[in-house]
């Protein structure tokens, strides 16, 4: 599959050499308002693919998008220290202005996966300028919010990430949910299997994880400015499924006609993904208060979208 990647910075270059090492992509074609950092990037990466699977990388420019299967809009400006994801609405929102419309004269069958921050929102933004079905513009959301609630529980129940089935919901940012009466470690609830193995998830436990999935991010860029290799990883699994038509359940970002009585919103919520984007939202059961989270957490999206006059 060719992709083409928009924005080479940490998050782009983390996506194309986790797209070439894992041979998802055939061919990555990396654009870049700074030419010589998209060459740079596509160089560095094309010499690590003789340890890795056969691919072409490369810099280019729209044009070059012609064909690709996916295209994923890695561009705008970064978060700085201290800033929440939704400061950053109305700098990316300019920048998505300029981009969608010229990845759509060139690419105007690829699916569009967005990680520009506030990914909720910005995949809303893409949706609306792209004019898309909603399920062909794929926000990539929660989906590392999941990644680290899954690591932090498998961490502390001793068991491997990829046997712990729990997800983050709603806004990929502060007010997101974690879903912890649904979780479950292999096919047995999670409260129940922590108490099996001796690793109970006692109140200051759960309020542990909650701070590590939920201030993960914060944490990161203030030690080195930016997170780029997780939600690279990321990318990466969500345009396997798209290639291999996995129809795999997946923690993205799309937009939503109603979510608890608020709409339309894009935020994330457990779907399948495959050859077409997303195929299908599956809506999980909740206990009471996740529900208002959730709720909450649309209300909040929505009344930032609504700020943009979409």
């Amino acid at each position: 599959m060719k992709v083409g990647i928009v924005g080479a910075g940490m998050v782009g270059s983390a996506a194309g050499f986790a797209l070439t090492l894992k041979g998802i992509a055939t061919e990555v074609v990396f654009i870049d308002l700074n030419a010589a950092r998209a060459r740079a990037e596509a160089e560095d990466i094309a010499h690590a693919v003789p340890f890795g699977a056969p691919a072409v990388v490369r810099a280019g420019d729209y044009a070059d998008l012609d064909g690709a299967g996916v295209v994923i809009l890695a561009c705008g400006v970064s978060q700085t220290p201290g800033e929440t994801r939704l400061a950053l609405l109305e700098r990316n929102a300019e920048v998505f202005r300029a981009v969608v419309g010229e990845v759509m004269a060139h690419a105007p069958d690829a699916i569009l996966l967005v990680a520009s921050n506030p990914v909720d929102i910005m995949g809303q933004v893409t949706q609306t300028l792209s004019g898309l079905p909603p399920g062909r513009v794929i926000g990539s959301g929660t989906i590392l919010d999941t990644a680290r609630f899954r690591w932090l529980l498998g961490r502390h129940l001793g068991i491997s990430p990829g046997s712990v089935h729990a997800y983050v919901l709603g806004e990929h940012g502060d007010s997101e949910v974690l879903a912890w009466s649904n979780a479950r470690a292999g096919s047995v609830p999670l409260g129940s299997f922590a108490a099996q193995v001796g690793a109970p998830l006692t109140a200051d436990i759960r309020a542990r994880i909650d701070r590590g999935v939920r201030r993960a991010a914060y944490t990161i860029i203030e030690g080195k400015g930016a997170t780029w290799y997780g939600i690279g990883g990321g990318l990466a699994r969500i345009v396997a499924a798209i290639k291999g038509d996995e129809q795999a359940v997946l923690s993205v970002s799309t937009v939503e006609p109603e979510v608890a009585g608020i709409g339309p919103v894009a935020l994330s919520l457990p779907r399948l993904v495959g050859r077409e984007g997303v195929t299908a939202t599956l809506w999980p059961e909740l206990d009471e208060a996740e529900a208002e989270g959730l709720r909450a957490s649309a209300g909040i999206l929505r009344a930032q979208v609504e700020k943009l006059g979409l």
